[in-house]
Formats: structure tokens, C-alpha cells, sequence
């Protein structure tokens, strides 16, 4: 594959780093695709690094966090308890203006948790569908991530469709 030349090629390709350091379990790959204030300009010993480029993201079901310990940290246990995880992306959608980039995407996850004590096999394996919205900003190294936020997407059931129907 050829280097990426556009801005919405590049913020593309950001994304996907993000989303392939998830399934190979990359920390430290993942943690160098968050943007710093370093990254930003700023002398961290004269500014407070939380009142510049605040990170924020939130996973399905979770709190906003933000700043980079409390985004890290979710990561690394996220990492830590799940085994196997893939992500399927589809509906990408990228508009770069400026040094801002915003992703919309689905996430179409297959993961698997730990293993049943004693086995060697990985746990069962579950579907999710998650929408999330990656916020990228343009730096010297390239486009970092601003913030992350994914949803789950409500699947409807039998019974939810059979409720509509008259008594």
C-alpha cells in the first residue's frame, strides 16, 4: 500500500492504527495515538496539561473520562480482561477541516473474555455493534486522536416487534 497523501487518507489511516493496536493488544501503540499537550505546543511545566487538549472518551456503558491517565487507564484494563477482540468497520465516514478531523464509523466487535478455569480455550466469543465518533487533531507527528465515543447500538428483538401488535 502506498503512503497516504490526502488529509482524509491520513486521518483514515490514523483510525485504523487505533483500532488495529486494540486487537493486537499494543499499549504502548495505542497510548502514542492519543494526543499530548507536547503535541499541542506546550511547556507541561508551565501549563497545566488539563487545561490543554483534554483527551476525553467514552466506551459503551461508561462514564466520560477524560485527560490522559483516566482514558489510558481504561485501555489497559480493557486490554487486560479481554483475550480476543476484532473490529469490523463499516459506514466510515471521515470530513477533515482544518487540523480537526472527525470519524463517524460502525464497530462491528467480535471478542472473547478469559478463558473457563483450566481451559486453553478462549471464552465464548460475543457480537456487539457499536457507533462511535473519532475526534483526530492535526500535530507535527501526524493526526492523534482528541476523543473517542461509541455507543451501543439497540438491536431489536422478536418481542419489541410483537408489542405493536393488537391485543
Amino acid at each position: 500500500m502506498s503512503a497516504p497523501h490526502t488529509d482524509v487518507e491520513q486521518v483514515e489511516a490514523a483510525n485504523t492504527a487505533f483500532y488495529e493496536a486494540m486487537e493486537r493488544g499494543d499499549f504502548e501503540e495505542l497510548t502514542s495515538l492519543w494526543l499530548t499537550p507536547a503535541d499541542l505546543g506546550v511547556d507541561e511545566t508551565y501549563h497545566d496539561p488539563a487545561d490543554t487538549g483534554v483527551i476525553s472518551c467514552v466506551h459503551p456503558g461508561w462514564p466520560v473520562l477524560t485527560g490522559r491517565g483516566e482514558v489510558l487507564r481504561s485501555y489497559a484494563l480493557i486490554m487486560a480482561n479481554t483475550d480476543y477482540i476484532q473490529f469490523f468497520l463499516t459506514d466510515v465516514h471521515v470530513s477533515v477541516t482544518g487540523d480537526t478531523a472527525l470519524v463517524t464509523c460502525t464497530e462491528n466487535i467480535l471478542s472473547g473474555g478469559p478463558a473457563p478455569a483450566g481451559g486453553d480455550e478462549l471464552g465464548p466469543l460475543v457480537g456487539q455493534l457499536v457507533v462511535a465518533t473519532n475526534v483526530f487533531r492535526r500535530t507535527p507527528d501526524g493526526w492523534k486522536l482528541w476523543s473517542h465515543h461509541a455507543s451501543p447500538v439497540l438491536a431489536e428483538t422478536d418481542e419489541e416487534e410483537s408489542d405493536d401488535s393488537p391485543s
